[in-house]
């Protein structure tokens, strides 16, 4: 489907040796990352060529949007669509470096290396996706600099080692700019190392047609949710600090598709989680009567 990346940068001895390494003769240590089954994923723009055309020059990529607006589906939809593997970090505030590039560990035979998830990704040739990189300290989010300029390359300072990134290997990261404060974001030295791409709840047809396809619901039903999510959005900045996610409008449609009476299903998965206060729940209660 897609030509080979190791034929226009490498050597054909390079490319050989490349390939060799990535296969794993013995055992495919990415075997566990690898997306065998196609993921759905519905474009909304060009977000499906610009990301091609970042990956085969190997660009680093930044995904900005809301939570639950489909940023790790898509990452997820482009390994697979790229046959590459997807190496998944979750990002949090008590994640170290050494979380990331790996550790020291002890076991019966004594003391060994485990490389963290992205020396792992950097040096066997996946993509390392960190998931919501803002949450994890500035002081860790720095090590992956080396690996987003011309050098590519990762410091494995307690091991004394330069890992050189395996020519297949390509960095995303994503965060919500909506819950971001001045002492919470990415510094303009790492912004600058990506290309960004721009993430939004889809259109109205879209939506209704992603929940339908994923909550296993009538294309009717599917509309009215996101007609509730909608109203809801409209509230961000007014009673919400965030509206209703198409993940949500999906949890709500399995719960219908299970049975569950379309009130209670609504008031579970979208009214009850997303805020405590009595007016606003009276609010979004309101607009799923509405609807349903």
């Amino acid at each position: 489907m897609y030509p080979d990346p190791y034929s226009r940068t490498y050597s054909p001895r390079q490319a050989a040796l490349a390939r060799a390494a990535a296969q794993a003769v013995a055992g495919d240590p990415l075997e566990a990352y690898r997306v065998h089954q196609e993921p759905y994923y519905r474009a909304v723009a060009d977000e499906v060529e610009l990301y091609e055309a970042a990956y085969a020059v190997r660009m680093p990529v930044m995904l900005k949007g809301p939570t639950g607006c489909g940023k790790t589906r898509f990452v997820e939809y482009m390994a697979w669509r790229l046959q590459r593997p997807l190496v998944t970090v979750a990002c949090n505030e008590d994640m170290t470096a050494s979380d990331l590039v790996g550790r020291f560990l002890l076991d019966a035979q004594g003391t060994r290396w485990q490389d963290g998830p992205l020396a792992l990704a950097a040096r066997l040739g996946a993509i390392c996706y960190l998931d919501e990189v803002v949450e994890a300290r500035q002081d860790t989010t720095v090590v992956i600099h080396p690996l987003t300029d011309a050098r590519r390359q990762l410091p494995l300072e307690k091991k004394g080692e330069l890992v050189h990134a395996h020519p297949d290997f390509q960095l995303v990261i994503s965060y919500n700019p909506g819950y971001q404060s001045l002492m919470k974001d990415l510094k303009q030295s790492t912004k600058q190392r990506f290309g960004a791409l721009d993430f939004d709840y889809p259109p109205h047809a879209v939506e209704a047609e992603i929940v339908a396809h994923e909550a296993g619901v009538d294309a009717d039903t599917a509309a009215r949710l996101v007609h509730i999510g909608e109203r809801a959005r409209n509230l961000k900045g007014h009673g919400l600090d965030e509206g209703l996610s198409t993940r949500m409008l999906v949890h709500a449609g399995r719960l219908i598709a299970q049975g569950v009476p379309a009130l209670a299903a609504c008031r579970m998965a979208l009214v009850r989680p997303i805020t405590d206060d009595p007016d606003m729940r009276d609010a979004l209660d309101a607009a799923v009567t509405t609807y349903f």
